[in-house]
């Protein structure tokens, strides 16, 4: 009696290598049972992420020791039908925030994943803060409802030289809690996403809170040394010479 042949799984291997849905096979001319189950899982993970508020008190917590002011955008219940609205502060807010001596800023910001935000903001804001001797920053913000802009507005009013909003990203199907940091030299309303620096992937899965820390740190720096963010400054590694805007 003859054997069934042995039927080899040629994608095992490249399955391990990363968290994208390949080679998944199919039951008839639908997707296998466990692999639809977990398409479903991570596509609840991802609405969740969008539409669960931020938790400002547990983040206000954890950074204890440091001073820190809660602001809203104006999106208020339409933050997701008026993304506009989402990179203004409320008018009462705007209000509350004046010119300091500080130089530099950081903006804890909701975007699209709350989560995100929660998990990897506070660390990343302490290992931030190490690494950037002679910046005098200012408290630190916590924006409900923001988006990346929020930071040009809240980084004008505080009279900084160079904001960073550190903010949750569109979540996708294989990680639904990422956070993209955002670095803006004089920030000013109507700054475009040319004029900026994104640090982007950073999650337990992703980028380091240790190796976003240095990047950030290195493009604050740098944006200081040159007066400019966005396409006319490149990241390099800190050991690399700054070589930028000669020719």
């Amino acid at each position: 009696m003859s054997r069934p042949p042995v039927r080899t799984d040629l994608w095992a291997r490249l399955r391990q290598a990363t968290d994208a849905r390949i080679g998944l096979g199919r039951s008839g001319d639908a997707l296998p049972t466990k692999a639809m189950l977990d398409l479903q899982y991570a596509h609840a993970l991802a609405r969740d992420a969008v539409h669960t508020p931020l938790d400002v008190e547990a983040i206000a917590q954890a950074l204890t020791g440091l001073p820190s002011v809660v602001v809203q955008s104006q999106a208020a219940g339409a933050y997701l039908t008026r993304p506009d609205l989402g990179r203004k502060l409320s008018l009462a807010d705007a209000e509350r925030l004046a010119p300091s001596d500080a130089d530099f800023a950081i903006v804890l910001g909701d975007g699209l994943s709350a989560g995100a935000v929660a998990e990897s903001g506070p660390p990343l804001v302490r290992a931030l803060l190490a690494r950037l001797n002679g910046w005098t920053p200012a408290p630190i913000v916590i924006a409900r409802q923001a988006r990346v802009a929020l930071g040009d507005e809240i980084g004008a009013r505080l009279g900084v030289q160079v904001v960073v909003v550190l903010i949750g990203e569109r979540p996708g199907l294989s990680a639904p809690a990422s956070l993209g940091a955002y670095i803006t030299w004089n920030p000013q309303a109507g700054r475009t996403d040319a004029e900026r620096n994104c640090v982007s992937n950073i999650r337990p899965a992703g980028l380091s809170i240790d190796e976003a820390a240095g990047r950030i740190a290195w493009l604050v720096d740098a944006a200081r040394r040159l007066r400019l963010t966005g396409v006319g400054l490149k990241e390099a590694s800190p050991d690399d010479a700054l070589k930028l805007g000669g020719g």
